[in-house]
């Protein structure tokens, strides 16, 4: 597991996104209802403001939204990624040509509820497992092509982030297991592949499993769908030799109790998949 992603998103990444997003938006005919009502030299300020509590990211892509439709529409942030924002607050402001505010605003917004969502549940987590030891992980479950956003909105809301595809690092789950004719041959045969830098996890079920890998000496655990029982039965027979990590019926009900066992790590789906996207909204004022 990385801690994070960077503090910020290259460009050229956010630009591919919005730009498929403007793509599929626009359409070969461009927005034609801004086109039929609003004069071209019809110039506009719009403010974003957020219609309840949550915590932001995303605005590197509502910024990338009205930089991409034209060279009239310039946003300006009043807050950071991370930020905490309170109902009724001001997130942004855009000024400029109405018509390209006008075609920019949902793409704008798609990207900033929808990452926003992510940030606000995974800071939800975050704070149910304050004041133990583990940090609250996401994991492959994101929405096809949104990967590094969804990522990058858990590292805003506090989350820390696993890998980030099938290429990054080898976790041997009871497929792998199944196949390779049991817990000790798969991680035997992962640390005769792997380099040096590669990191390797093994998943187990059971605590006879997770003895079976410590024994072979795998360095990450993922216990899955234990109960907290087996959960701190696994730390103390652990006495520190692997890092360990808890998934499978993770939720807002259990993560606390989950956190309680000492566990290094809770990865969850509810971050990524469960989110509600966080409510703001665009007002505009048409100004001739």
């Amino acid at each position: 597991m990385t801690t994070a992603l960077p503090a910020q998103l290259t460009r050229p990444l956010v630009d591919r996104l919005v730009l498929q997003a403007l793509e599929e938006d626009l359409g070969p005919a461009g927005d034609v209802t801004s086109q039929a009502t609003l004069p071209p030299e019809a110039t506009a300020r719009a403010q974003m403001i957020s219609r309840e509590a949550g915590v932001i990211a995303g605005l590197d892509f509502a910024a990338a939204a009205f930089r991409l439709i034209g060279d009239d529409a310039r946003f300006e942030a009043k807050l950071a990624d991370s930020d905490r924002v309170e109902l009724g607050q001001l997130v942004a402001e855009i000024r400029g040509n109405a018509r390209q505010i006008m075609s920019a605003e949902r793409v704008a917004l798609n990207f900033l509820n929808h990452l926003s969502g992510i940030a606000t549940h995974t800071a939800r987590f975050v704070a149910a497992a304050e004041g133990t030891r583990a940090k609250i992980c996401d994991t492959r479950k994101t929405t096809p092509g949104l990967r590094a956003a969804e990522k990058y909105a858990v590292h805003c809301g506090g989350g820390s982030n696993h890998r980030f595809g099938l290429d990054d690092a080898i976790l041997i789950k009871d497929n792998h297991i199944a196949v390779a004719g049991g817990v000790a041959q798969a991680v035997k045969a992962a640390q005769a592949y792997a380099g040096h830098l590669v990191a390797i996890e093994v998943e187990v079920d059971t605590l006879e499993q997770f003895k079976q890998a410590l024994e072979a000496g795998a360095t990450a655990v993922l216990l899955d769908n234990m109960s907290t029982e087996q959960l701190a039965e696994a730390v103390r027979m652990n006495a520190g030799r692997a890092k360990l990590e808890a998934s499978g019926n993770v939720d807002l009900d259990t993560v606390a109790g989950i956190a309680a066992t000492g566990v290094d790590f809770i990865s969850t789906s509810k971050i990524t998949m469960a989110a509600d996207p966080l409510d703001i909204g665009l007002d505009i004022e048409i100004r001739s």
